[in-house]
């Protein structure tokens, strides 16, 4: 039932008992499968620093590779950050021409997040390959909703190149409540939602996420080699800020310090393993944020901050609320702690007020079990890997 009114296909190549002795390969290397889809097609192109081939191509980009192989691409979209990634989180950009091949680069993190009708005039299909990190408020998948929206209306396919997420091995984190959607979070998702971003776009057709009941044409092309216990590093950052497997790790647990008054060490070379403050003396760590690649105005910018310093911690298997407890139960002045939008990053009110209260780490967990165990539910109609 599902597949008839999805309008997708999925290629599995893989086998199990195999994986742990093969490379893993993304979507992007089984080219054979989409090149052919490709041909005499106007092409857009979603992509990022991270769109890469790896296989014999020496870590060659995905555009250039199309190029090379007579693909005629007309157009690139950009995510937050910027088809190169260098742009700072929430720093707005420009249209603008790619300075190699001279295709216009069409920025979704600018003026628009939503690629237009005239955008898309003229393109016959849509490739799209960004590396994600498997987080709800990673805006990389708000993209790949927009992206799917447009093209739904415009009757456009979508080929999704899917790529692995090293956050896959488990979901954790409250459900986003509707009232606190945006940018950062537009699905009823946890924080950590346990897919790639071929399975979330397998999702969001399915569950009717697109406005006005549309489906995307969609096509996966699937992660060779690949399972949900496969342990995978990412060979080039994601995006500024996120420099490690570590960051990344740490990414989903830190980011709920980000609309608070504490630095998660954006400014250093350790962002995303540390945090503090400068009045925040729980520890003999300290840290500068000062101006650097990914954050030109970071928290703090020249202040001492006092903290912990986490790189070294084990990789989390879920969402670890300890140092946001830690962190908001030891500042000296609770009620500056919150900036605004904490709420649309922890997806509800309700956590806030937790904190607020002191209520206990097993309190809090408690009080997302009952929406965990339905999207648990609802994600198993589109997992791809076992």
């Amino acid at each position: 039932m599902i597949k008839s009114t999805l309008l997708f296909f999925v290629l599995i190549f893989s086998n199990s008992h195999i994986i742990g002795q093969m490379k893993i390969s993304p979507g992007a290397e089984s080219f054979k499968i989409y090149l052919p889809m490709l041909e005499d097609k106007k092409v857009g192109v979603v992509a990022h620093q991270a769109s890469l081939l790896f296989n014999k191509s020496k870590n060659q980009h995905l555009l250039d590779f199309l190029i090379k192989n007579d693909v005629d691409v007309k157009k690139i979209f950009a995510p937050e950050h910027g088809f190169t990634g260098k742009a700072d989180a929430g720093e707005k950009i420009s249209d603008h021409h790619d300075n190699k091949t001279e295709i216009p680069i069409v920025s979704l993190y600018g003026k628009n997040k939503k690629p237009s009708e005239e955008n898309l005039k003229n393109i016959d299909i849509v490739i799209f390959d960004l590396q994600d990190v498997g987080v709800r408020f990673y805006t990389y998948i708000s993209t790949l909703h927009y992206v799917m929206q447009s093209c739904a209306e415009m009757k456009i396919p979508i080929i999704v190149l899917d790529r692995p997420n090293p956050n896959l091995h488990y979901v954790d984190g409250p459900v986003l409540e509707k009232k606190y959607s945006s940018f950062v979070g537009m699905h009823p998702v946890p924080i950590v939602y346990g897919m790639t971003i071929g399975e979330y776009a397998l999702m969001i057709n399915g569950e009717g996420w697109l406005d006005n009941g549309l489906i995307t044409e969609l096509k996966i092309i699937p992660i060779q080699n690949y399972s949900r216990t496969s342990i995978y590093e990412l060979p080039k950052r994601p995006s500024p800020n996120l420099p490690n497997s570590q960051s990344i790790a740490l990414y989903p647990s830190l980011c709920l310090l980000e609309p608070t008054v504490i630095s998660i060490g954006r400014g250093t070379e350790n962002q995303f393993q540390i945090f503090g403050h400068p009045e925040l003396k729980i520890n003999k760590y300290s840290f500068k944020p000062l101006p650097n690649f990914g954050s030109k105005n970071p928290k703090h910018n020249g202040n001492v901050c006092f903290g912990k310093n986490l790189s070294k911690v084990p990789k989390p298997e879920k969402i670890e609320l300890k140092w946001l407890i830690e962190a908001y139960r030891y500042f000296p002045k609770p009620e500056i702690f919150f900036l605004k939008g904490f709420n649309r990053i922890a997806g509800n009110d309700k956590l806030k007020q937790q904190l607020i209260s002191f209520s206990s780490e097993k309190e809090i967990r408690k009080s997302w079990e009952p929406q965990l165990k339905l999207f648990k539910k609802i994600r198993k109609k589109y997992l791809i890997y076992n």
